[in-house]
């Protein structure tokens, strides 16, 4: 039995590792792909900026506002995806920033914070490698340990109540 519990805890600790691994090279391949939105959102709003700056001292808001204080329901419908272009370019910058940061700063952020939808595009076209920077073989050795000591945990709560159980059916007279 202890055998078994040794395998099982390296396993889980390998496992670990393996898994660890992926969290920096999951965050880089989720701020390429904002990275990636940012570039087509600015490039899809450069003529709405160029038209901004030529007719209302570079002010977005006031380009906003005339296309929908206009008579023309062609360019009062024109304010919305201006809106939403502006707004996306201004939320990818954010996430830019957030992603600026330490290994733990990123981590928090890509866990609790970032775009859900980046995230599950992300997901669906990630491609696991195992890089061996500083950040993976930190982000590896730390998950190995954590599984390896919660796996160790686990065993010794099994012990614990079964354990018990087991020396009261025996007990020290029936060997």
């Amino acid at each position: 039995m202890r055998l078994l519990k040794e395998y099982t805890i390296r396993l889980v600790f390998t496992a670990g590792i393996l898994l660890g691994v992926q969290i920096p090279n999951f965050i880089d391949q989720y701020t390429q792909k904002i990275s990636a939105h940012q570039l087509e959102a600015t490039k899809n709003f450069s003529g709405f900026q160029a038209t901004a700056d030529k007719f209302h001292g570079g002010s977005i808001n006031a380009l906003i506002e005339r296309h929908e204080t206009s008579n023309d329901p062609v360019f009062q419908s024109e304010a919305t995806p201006i809106k939403e272009i502006h707004s996306r370019i201004q939320a990818f910058s954010s996430e830019m920033k957030a992603l600026n940061a330490n290994l733990l700063g990123k981590i928090f952020h890509v866990a609790f914070k970032s775009d859900r939808a980046v995230i599950k595009e992300t997901l669906s076209e990630y491609s696991a490698t195992i890089p061996l920077n500083t950040d993976a073989i930190i982000c590896g050795l730390g998950l190995g340990m954590i599984s390896a000591l919660l796996c160790d945990l686990f065993f010794f709560v099994l012990k614990l109540v079964f354990g018990r159980r087991f020396r009261r059916r025996v007990g020290p007279d029936a060997l």
